[in-house]
């Protein structure tokens, strides 16, 4: 009884560093963590130990993960070589910790298993900070613990994994140290020594000896770590920022009409409609269509003049649509070209004021274009002095041959370019609502990261335009404010919008309607579920687990079995979904930099080097079945925005009036359906009333009523909500 008291006493008192350090001990077998390095599934990861030195690099490290059969596992292969290009580990990880044997998962949480924050890599911001885990599950067939990160992680950061005996085996004993954990076993002396000859284990085994320093947990002993550090998140969009305020660009072309002859600047009064010829196919093929020009009737009169010019904006996409990597604290992004790209201008009625008029930029959302969403809000942003401008997210708006056919109510037509930016990607003859905002192919799993960086980067370009003086009316005054620029957007618009917050500090004030992130989750969790299956349909191998079902519009089904946030352990027995978990991570790691989750904390809590806080507000709903509710807390916490969150209670809505749709997703712009009209009014009025403040007044769009919590009621919505 002495011997056991004195070696519990050692494991509560000894550092790791000294426990690895002495001869290994003969000890009853026990279940343990496995530390084999050989393999990321074989030792707690996310783990430094596959990275390499980089000195470019704002970690000074570049990951290298290995490689499995490429004759077999192609689509890992082609993942891993751009995996291997990043800079550190997803700054949301998805950490495994696999064991010898089964544990009580009930046993695992932020006190027996969390992470320590090491510094910036950098500035040495941060360190001392403890950040515990959440969505926690056992994997059955691998004996592997996951779990996530309960916050997003600081970007270039060394993070220390924490692996504590608070958590007990199946018998409810404390789980023992692995081979660098605790006191060893003399079975593992010989695969010790033979590992310890490779030098980078050698060497990450003295970073693992250095980390224990620092780390004390108060009830319970350390038997195992994993050192990681986090990827660089706003490197490449702050040097392309930087870029374009150095620039001195051309002024907007207004132009643009009948081959150059006429200016498209049109009184809305005099208009009887405008005609869209969207280029919808490569032969080329045309779908005509109206564009809404009833909604700016909104607020009868309020929008005085439309307009449309080109500017030329940086092209950062190469031919894969992806951004190049260059390293993030030595290297510079290059342009790969140019665009030129359309802007819509709506201008209120009445006198100008002598600045200029005030002006919000609009984001549309996904499938959406310049001739939708944004034709919605314009009258009343107007109504309250606000003008409104708007481009089309790359690979939207149809094909670059499309045109508007501006009909006058007297004199000729005027044709001009709609400025359309999709391209037919897949070579099928047809140019579909998005095609060309994602990469394809081997570089599939950058997905829409880069265009929608590169949204973020035109839209940058457009605020320096503005700087620079907009002469709509060709009289030599400016007709935009120099300084009063803000930000709304909705859905996609509301994603690159809470990117384009964070990053542009020109941009004095914003509004993300119902944003969520990562782009890899929202299609996980709603509408868009079915791409997701398709794409692991498509996979080499594929990774459908579930027979099909002929009831989703994509006859694909699987399981991936990830618990949502704030439930007790889940133990997972689904065959196949641990396969579907680790794509799903990698793809939200690689998509980290055009998450904007990622971008969060800039808004407000932490604004990057010469920005400050901007005053923000970010609508939602309950219920949200295209970007559903957990997707967009997420933004929520990790910018500390709860307390400037309006939640629109849909769930109250539809109970009252069934005339609502099910679906909130659009209630910003539903003005077309009748019982939702006057709310989504209402709704825009909350956001042109705040830009006409500068930010200042934050209204309830129903005051007492019950239909908007302004700011949203706790606890956050962790669930999906939706309407049966």
């Amino acid at each position: 009884m002495q011997v056991r008291a004195f070696v519990r006493r050692a494991r509560r008192l000894l550092p790791l560093a000294a426990l690895v350090a002495v001869p290994a001990l003969s000890l009853a077998a026990g279940v343990s963590v496995k530390m084999d390095f050989d393999s990321p599934s074989t030792s707690p990861f996310p783990s430094d130990r596959f990275t390499v030195p980089d000195w470019t690099q704002n970690t000074f490290r570049r990951v290298k993960l290995p490689k499995p059969d490429c004759a077999v596992r192609v689509s890992d292969c082609q993942d891993i070589d751009v995996i291997n290009t990043l800079d550190g580990f997803n700054t949301q990880p998805r950490i495994t910790v696999p064991f010898t044997g089964d544990i009580d998962p009930a046993t695992v949480n932020s006190d027996t298993l969390y992470l320590l924050n090491l510094g910036d890599t950098l500035s040495g911001r941060g360190f001392g900070q403890e950040v515990g885990i959440n969505q926690v599950s056992w994997d059955v067939a691998s004996k592997t613990l996951v779990a996530e990160s309960d916050e997003l992680l600081q970007e270039h950061t060394r993070y220390v994994l924490v692996i504590t005996n608070g958590i007990r085996d199946a018998q409810g004993k404390r789980i023992e140290g692995g081979r660098y954990g605790n006191l060893g076993k003399d079975n593992d002396r010989d695969r010790d020594r033979d590992h310890d000859r490779d030098r980078d284990t050698m060497d990450y085994r003295r970073q693992l000896q250095e980390a224990d320093r620092w780390v004390r947990p108060e009830r319970n002993a350390v038997v195992g770590l994993s050192l990681f550090t986090t990827q660089s998140i706003s490197a490449d969009l702050r040097k392309i920022r930087d870029q374009i305020r150095r620039s001195n660009p051309a002024p907007l072309n207004f132009m643009i009409g009948n081959s150059g002859s006429v200016r498209a600047v049109f009184p809305v009064a005099g208009l009887t409609g405008i005609q869209w010829n969207r280029q919808t196919g490569t032969a080329p093929a045309f779908t005509s269509s109206f564009v809404p020009t009833p909604a700016l009737q909104v607020v009868p009169g309020a929008v005085g003049r439309v307009a449309f010019a080109t500017f030329r904006s940086p092209d950062y996409m190469n031919a894969e649509r992806v951004i190049p990597a260059t390293g993030t604290l030595l290297g510079q992004p290059s342009p790969q070209g140019s665009n030129d790209l359309l802007v819509e201008i709506f201008l209120p009625s009445g006198a100008r004021p002598a600045g200029g008029w005030p002006v919000a930029l609009f984001g549309h959302g996904f499938t959406d274009s310049m001739y939708g969403a944004p034709w919605t809000v314009a009258s009343v942003f107007a109504s309250r002095g606000i003008a409104t401008m708007a481009i089309s997210v790359v690979g939207h708006g149809g094909g670059a041959q499309g045109t508007l056919n501006v009909l006058p109510t007297g004199g000729a037509p005027v044709v001009l370019p709609s400025g359309g930016r999709g391209f037919d990607q897949d070579g099928n003859g047809t140019i579909d609502s998005t095609e060309g905002v994602g990469a394809v192919g081997a570089q599939t799993i950058v997905s829409s990261r880069d265009g929608l960086r590169q949204t973020v980067v035109d839209l940058m370009q457009l605020v320096r335009q503005i700087q620079a003086g907009i002469d709509v009316e060709g009289d030599g005054s400016v007709d935009i404010d120099r300084n009063r620029i803000y930000y709304a957007g909705q859905s996609f618009g509301g994603i690159y919008g809470t990117i384009f917050l964070g990053v542009e500090g020109a941009v004095r004030a914003g509004v993300p309607n119902v944003p969520g992130g990562s782009i890899t989750e929202v299609a996980r969790l709603g509408a868009f579920r079915p791409l997701t299956g398709l794409a692991l349909a498509t996979r080499q191998p594929q990774l459908l687990n579930l027979p099909p079902t002929q009831a989703l519009p994509i006859p694909v089904n699987f399981n991936e079995n990830i618990p949502l946030r704030n439930v007790p352990p889940l133990v997972n027995n689904v065959p196949g979904a641990a396969a579907i978990q680790l794509v799903l991570e990698n793809n939200e790691w690689v998509q980290q930099t055009g998450n904007p989750v990622s971008y969060a904390p800039y808004i407000r809590k932490q604004p990057l080097p010469g920005n400050v806080a901007k005053p923000v507000i970010l609508q939602f709903a309950k219920g949200d079945q295209t970007v559903p509710n957990p997707t967009t807390t997420a933004i929520l916490r990790a910018g500390q925005l709860q307390d400037r969150a309006l939640f629109y209670r849909n769930d109250l809505a539809f109970a009252a009036n069934a005339g609502i749709p099910k679906n909130p997703h659009t209630f910003l712009t539903n003005i077309g359906v009748a019982a939702a009209a006057p709310l989504a009014v209402a709704a825009q009025t909350q956001i042109a009333l705040f830009f006409a403040t500068d930010g200042a007044t934050v209204i309830d769009p129903d005051a007492a009523g019950p239909l908007f919590e302004m700011p949203v009621v706790p606890p956050l919505p962790e669930t999906l909500n939706f309407l049966p």
